[in-house]
């Protein structure tokens, strides 16, 4: 039987390093009722073999946001800790798995037969604890999905997303995705590989800028507390700074005066310093789409400038769509409702399509597998698509950004490390400039190059601490 060129390629991981890089934030960053001071990033070096036995190393980094990922009442360190050691579990698991193939099929395995046994084992560590959830195991093992991924394309010596079609994936998208019923029927995947639903990379793409809960907008807003750093303390001044033209706008979810207010505030910014756009992020806090629905009504009567400007809605409600199933076609009807946290799978992706969302916010931190996966779930089934940040530094902005510059998104990407944490990234903004300061607005990717992720990680002049657990 003659081995297809596919299956010749494939590969399996042996070995895995694990470090964990703290990063402090300049000005607090506010998630929901939580807010953000510091962050711990996992970096992983992960080494595939092929079947001839050579070998190659791929790199992989996710911060651990726990208030992002985990809300709960129990205490930042106890959440932190727990991912922590989620992630030294991983180092043994993934150096111990023992499945050749293409990373989208190796990353599925995984996640599917060892992901679910480490979280349950993670969590029985701690009995009567909060559990752990999907979403922050995910997110504890993206680092290692994301370095499976570069490996691969490192060992081939390719740009990874030319590995997306069928010379390198010898399974067809039927083999990890199911159709939906729509009015033209069942979409089939079969014979389809992901590079039918990507597009051509783009090397500069806009900046979408975050407005923190906690953010000053102004300059009567400051109160002497900010930072003297050299960095911008007001929203007007990193407009001018960067030549921003979208805002995002975090919001509380449970306190429509406060909402209303904010938008609005945004919004006259916006309209006097030329912003095109803006985006509402309401946190996964609402329960009822009303509150959604009259906050937009409002603005559409009173600021209806603003309403124009508003591209999109983000997550409002609770992420986990089988407990909190809500039929939100009353707010998509006014504007496009994107999942975010939700989008953790493209089954999450294909109950929020039947309960009236219209778009996914993808994110790397939820794996390169899944992100992909997802992706090609979606624009099948003619979904919008956004890429957003977790407040991505150093290596983890990588892949971020070229997800992006590959989805095809409704408008750029969300990139914002640079606002709340810009010198963690010096040492990899040496070599990749375009990808830690924003100008005229936009981010550039011309300095990715070479195999993988085109991370060029031998340049980047950063000493490592000795690794938290590794597998050789």
């Amino acid at each position: 039987m003659t081995t297809s060129p596919a299956r010749a390629r494939a590969v399996r991981p042996v070995a895995a390093s694990l470090w964990f890089l703290p990063v402090a934030t300049r000005v607090p960053l506010k998630f929901g009722p939580e807010t953000l001071t510091e962050v711990v990033c996992a970096r992983v070096r992960l080494t595939v073999e092929d079947r001839q036995g050579r070998r190659a190393h791929g790199w992989g980094e996710t911060p651990l946001s726990v208030q992002w990922v985990w809300p709960s009442p129990l205490t930042h360190a106890e959440r932190q800790q727990a991912l922590m050691g989620l992630c030294v579990d991983l180092v043994h698991a993934w150096s111990e798995f023992d499945r050749f193939g293409h990373p989208l099929e190796v990353g599925r395995a995984f996640l599917d037969e060892r992901l679910p046994d480490l979280t349950r084992a993670a969590n029985l560590r701690a009995p009567g604890r909060d559990p752990l959830p999907h979403l922050a195991a995910l997110v504890c093992n993206s680092p290692f999905d994301l370095a499976l991924h570069d490996a691969f394309g490192n060992l081939h010596g390719i740009d990874l997303y030319q590995a997306y079609g069928a010379d390198w994936l010898e399974s067809d998208l039927a083999a990890f995705l199911e159709p939906a019923e729509d009015a033209r029927g069942r979409i089939s995947f079969q014979n389809l590989r992901p590079d039918a639903f990507l597009t051509p990379r783009r090397n500069c793409l806009t900046a979408w800028h975050l407005v923190g809960g906690l953010d000053k907008l102004e300059p009567h807003d400051l109160d002497g507390t900010e930072p003297n750093d050299g960095y911008p303390v007001h929203l007007r001044d990193w407009i001018a700074r960067d030549g921003l033209t979208c805002l995002k706008i975090k919001l509380r979810g449970d306190d429509p005066a406060w909402d209303f207010d904010r938008l609005q505030r945004v919004g006259r910014i916006a309209a006097e310093t030329g912003v095109q756009w803006l985006s509402a992020d309401f946190n996964c806090v609402v329960r009822d789409p009303s509150y959604v629905v009259e906050t937009l009504d409002r603005l559409l009567v009173e600021r209806p400038d603003t309403f124009a400007r508003l591209l999109y809605v983000e997550q409002p409600f609770p992420y986990d769509l089988e407990a909190h199933p809500l039929d939100v076609r009353s707010v998509s009807a006014r504007k496009p409702l994107f999942l975010d946290e939700s989008a953790h799978d493209w089954r999450v992706v294909r109950l929020g399509r039947s309960l009236g969302w219209t778009g996914v916010a993808l994110k790397t931190c939820k794996t390169q597998t899944e992100a992909i996966l997802a992706l090609c779930w979606a624009r099948a089934h003619g979904m919008t698509l956004m890429v957003q940040d977790l407040t991505n530094p150093m290596l983890a902005q990588i892949p971020h950004l070229l997800l992006a510059a590959h989805a095809g998104t409704i408008q750029g990407v969300e990139t914002n490390a640079m606002q709340f944490y810009p010198d963690a990234s010096a040492p990899e903004a040496t070599v990749h400039p375009g990808l830690y300061r924003r100008r005229e607005g936009m981010v550039r990717l011309d300095s990715i190059q070479g195999p993988g992720f085109g991370i060029r990680v031998e340049e980047i002049p950063r000493s490592l601490p000795e690794p938290a657990a590794a597998r050789q």
